[in-house]
């Protein structure tokens, strides 16, 4: 069996759809810092210092942790940009 089947099966489970769709925008945010990031050819502890937070914060959200739109946005501003929420 296929990794997508399995997924698509336990989809049927409120409980798994739910925690797997919360993963899913944990990562999406977390490859996003990532990848604007490494484009500004910033190591996490210079994006740290110019943001005004430890390294190991940026290290967590970039691991997928829970982290406030405030932070976001100041890890933003940091980088010279703004943060941008869609629902799709």
């Amino acid at each position: 069996m296929k990794i997508n089947q399995i997924v698509n099966n336990e989809m049927k489970n409120p409980e798994f759809r739910k925690e797997y769709l919360a993963a899913k925008e944990r990562s999406a945010s977390a490859i996003a810092l990532y990848n604007a990031r490494e484009h500004a050819g910033l190591t996490q502890a210079d994006l740290a210092e110019r943001a005004g937070v430890p390294q190991s914060t940026v290290a967590r959200i970039e691991r997928g942790d829970n982290v406030t739109f405030d932070k976001l946005a100041v890890i933003a501003h940091a980088m010279g940009k703004t943060l941008k929420v869609e629902f799709a």
